[in-house]
């Protein structure tokens, strides 16, 4: 089976049962499918075949889903890409990702004049109209231009019938994932049919997901951490999946209570946002399930938002590489505040030193994980794939350690640990101390380079007012660090730098340190 398979089923077995709702609307499985099968038939119709490649510069919207699953459908790779990155970072997606079609939302029509010239490759784009003044801009455009874009409407519109599903072996690319990596170019991760396939119904069926189900995706369905918790998973189990187009903790507390929802995602900005907003509780007393994920989780955050809204959060880790989950914590036994949970079915994790050698339990090394939901390799990078995969293990670059019941904890990532003095430091557990004082509203922390020392904890703090100074700020963490923990600088922020999935961008905090 596939996801294009078992959601087709659903909607052969229950046609009027709700797939998404989307700003006041809901779109049923057999509406779902009929409209995939027909966006399918116009893929097939611009020469598209299996095995091409499909970039997606698309929001939280039914296009997405339409265009993942109609991609998907023909056999063709889907390719999400951030829709919000620059010209230049979108380029070198498009190029080494040989896209032969983009579809993309109408705000981002300048783009597809520059690629005009610069990606002869492309041979289509196709515009999917979120205002009025789509069809406007479309005639405003060149005439080259004009000749490869089509509108997403106009396809549906010439394409009544629609097309099967076209047979697909479960080795075959179904997703190329760009990773944002650190240093160089992005790299792009093949996950295949099984992958996402395993990955869903595995998810699915360890966080207890039934048709009944209502699944907040305000996460950015382009990344992989909402594309299988809160897109397949949801839909392979016949649930409902309540597009949000953006995060907004207003927004969040109206769509929760007016629909009913039973299962949130999100990463730990959002549910520490969630918490610090002036809104009702009982909005999400609907609520069976709250799911974090994308970074850890401060404990303090957790149990903050588990009291105000009484119900418990399961955290859980996962990378692109790996489709992307990993462990979550069991919803049947303890749930550990701080821990990543146990591994997920069919799935194993293993902590290991620089040998591939198993640690002992309570010792930090790497963690690596193999199982059906790893990737096939990185994109046109076989080097890269090698020091990846090897064997059948996938080497995450993440150091962990595992308690005497199987519950995994994340300690930091390799190359965000701080040597201090010859001293290890992970800036998660500096934070931990930094959000348990009543004033911090968000906290982050980095190396700095030090002339004695190596380097020196360096931490960006955001306050809910400005009751605190810094000299109280490092008192308070000198109560509760060893000496060398402690933040040598301490600099106040309005807001920490975040990505568009709600990450904080540790990398933009060390470009601040190196112009410093």
């Amino acid at each position: 089976m596939n996801l294009v398979e078992c959601v087709r089923q659903t909607a052969l077995e229950q046609p009027e049962k709700h797939a998404y709702h989307f700003l006041g609307r809901d779109a049923t499985y057999g509406e779902f499918e009929q409209t995939v099968s027909r966006f399918a038939a116009g893929l097939r119709q611009l020469g598209l075949e299996k095995g091409d490649h499909v970039a997606f510069l698309l929001g939280n919207t039914p296009h997405f889903l339409i265009s993942l699953y109609a991609t998907m459908r023909i056999g063709a790779t889907a390719i999400p890409v951030n829709p919000m990155y620059t010209q230049d970072e979108i380029a070198y997606i498009l190029q080494n990702g040989d896209v032969k079609t983009v579809i993309a939302l109408d705000l981002l029509l300048p783009l597809v004049e520059a690629g005009v010239k610069v990606l002869p490759q492309v041979e289509n784009y196709i515009i999917c109209e979120t205002s009025e003044e789509a069809d406007v801009k479309l005639n405003a455009l060149s005439n080259g231009a004009k000749e490869k874009t089509k509108s997403f409407t106009q396809i549906l519109a010439s394409n009544a019938e629609g097309v099967d599903p076209v047979k697909v072996d479960e080795e075959d690319v179904a997703i190329i994932l760009y990773t944002s990596g650190t240093t160089g170019y992005p790299k792009g991760a093949m996950l295949t049919h099984r992958n996402l396939y395993s990955n869903a119904r595995d998810v699915g069926e360890y966080l207890g997901m039934t048709p009944d189900d209502r699944v907040i995706a305000t996460l950015p369905v382009f990344h992989v951490f909402a594309l299988t918790v809160v897109v397949n998973a949801p839909l392979l189990q016949g649930a409902t999946v309540l597009l949000a187009p953006r995060f907004s903790p207003g927004e969040i507390y109206e769509l929760a209570g007016n629909q009913k929802a039973t299962v949130f995602a999100g990463v730990p900005t959002m549910y520490n946002f969630l918490y610090q907003y002036d809104g009702d509780a009982a909005q999400f007393s609907s609520l069976r399930l709250a799911v974090s994920g994308g970074a850890p989780l401060p404990i303090q955050v957790l149990e903050d938002f588990e009291e105000k809204f009484k119900v418990k959060v399961s955290e859980g880790y996962g990378l692109s590489e790996a489709s992307p989950v990993t462990c979550f914590n069991p919803l049947d036994r303890e749930r550990k505040a701080g821990s990543i949970g146990t591994c997920i079915l069919n799935v194993e994790n293993k902590v290991v030193d620089e040998y591939g050698t198993e640690v002992p339990i309570g010792e930090v090394g790497e963690l690596i994980v193999r199982g059906p939901n790893v990737m096939k390799g990185y994109y046109k990078m076989p080097e890269e794939t090698a020091n990846a995969i090897r064997g059948e293990w996938l080497y995450t670059g993440d150091l962990a350690k595992k308690d005497e019941d199987g519950y995994f904890y994340i300690v930091d990532r390799k190359k965000d640990m701080i040597i201090v003095g010859g001293f290890n430091v992970y800036p998660r557990e500096v934070e931990e101390v930094l959000f348990t004082h009543p004033n911090v509203v968000e906290a982050a922390v980095v190396g700095s380079p030090d002339v004695n020392l190596g380097e020196a904890v360096h931490a960006y703090v955001v306050l809910k007012d400005n009751s605190t100074t810094v000299e109280e700020l490092k008192e308070f963490c000198a109560q509760r660090l060893v000496k060398y923990k402690v933040p040598h600088v301490i600099d106040l922020l309005d807001e920490l730098p975040k990505s568009s999935t709600g990450k904080i961008l540790r990398r933009s905090l060390k470009e601040i340190v190196k112009a410093k």
